[in-house]
């Protein structure tokens, strides 16, 4: 398992992070011998990082690592998030603080490697002013870091663009989880007037110009990469990334591509790979082959030349539309 560095916390992570979301669901859904036996397989493999969230099953991921972590002989860097309540902003610290005790708690730890604001960004989400705020988000993470609770923090860049650049030009977060993946490269990517995705334009230069990691999410966007098949779980998390739509990108993608990157969930965690700027991949898995076939793209590599100039044809045209 080749590493990374993260950003400029002196950390090297893994490729790819273990992902505990509601997406791929393992650490929810699956019996607890599959949990154990995905999280065990990771370790071994050079994985080390596992990224949670209270909000992925209403704690259910955090209490499955909570037992899982104490049984095994690994101890990888551990990430979990915050969620802001938008109702109840006259408390930010008290939310943080209340937030990140239950969280240790399920966990069963002391302290966390990384604690991430999990609110999107912006109008829709929350506004950046109640993050940047004296008493805001910021701060009150911080204060977290102060008390030893975690070494780092962290924010999800979703939401308004604009909104995402203020927060990280502010130089308080060391890490970002960014929207990226074979069919909404566009954090990193200069895409065409018209173009019908989401545009998350320049968060990957705005990253690398303060030092900050870069974490990819949904790099298999929702499933849709790696598989036509729908496991009801898919969230939308951004305009222009609804599933017929998604689904319809993919298609034209595989299309141009073929199986010259391995299967489709392979071609995908490869194509997130290819980007050096990046720190790391999370990959959300339902089931162990699913640990497998991530692994073995990993051990292959960024995808070819060939191919990525093939998708940046695609990209110039927003996907033959243009």
């Amino acid at each position: 398992m080749r590493t990374r560095r993260f950003g400029r916390t002196g950390l090297r992570v893994s490729e790819l992070v273990f992902g505990g979301g509601y997406v791929g669901g393992i650490l929810i859904d699956a019996d607890d011998e599959t949990k154990h036996a995905a999280v065990q397989r990771a370790l071994w493999a050079g994985v080390n990082w596992i990224d949670t969230a209270p909000a992925y099953g209403n704690g259910k991921s955090e209490q499955a690592l909570g037992w899982i972590l104490r049984e095994v002989e690994q101890e990888p860097y551990l990430s979990t998030k915050v969620m802001i309540d938008p109702a109840r902003l006259d408390d930010i610290p008290g939310q943080v603080e209340e937030s990140v005790a239950a969280s240790l708690t399920r966990l069963g730890r002391d302290r966390v490697d990384l604690l991430q604001l999990h609110n999107p960004l912006g109008a829709g989400g929350l506004e950046v002013s109640h993050v940047l705020k004296d008493g805001g988000v910021a701060e009150a993470l911080e204060d977290m870091r102060a008390q030893g609770l975690t070494d780092f923090i962290g924010l999800t860049a979703l939401g308004e663009v604009g909104a995402i650049h203020e927060a990280l030009d502010s130089r308080r977060f060391d890490s970002a989880q960014v929207y990226y993946n074979m069919i909404n490269p566009s954090a990193a990517h200069h895409l065409p007037a018209g173009w019908s995705g989401h545009d998350f334009a320049g968060i990957v230069d705005t990253c690398l110009t303060h030092g900050v990691a870069m974490m990819a999410i949904r790099v298999l966007a929702a499933g849709v990469l790696a598989s036509d098949n729908r496991h009801g779980r898919e969230i939308v998390l951004t305009e222009g990334s609804e599933i017929p739509m998604e689904e319809r990108r993919a298609e034209t993608v595989f299309d141009a591509l073929g199986q010259s990157g391995g299967t489709r969930a392979q071609t995908a965690v490869r194509f997130a790979l290819s980007n050096p700027d990046l720190s790391c991949a999370v990959i959300g898995l339902a089931e162990i082959a699913h640990l497998d076939e991530a692994l073995d793209a990993q051990e292959l590599g960024p995808l070819p030349n060939e191919a990525l100039a093939e998708l940046n044809r695609l990209y110039d045209t927003d996907f033959a539309r243009l």
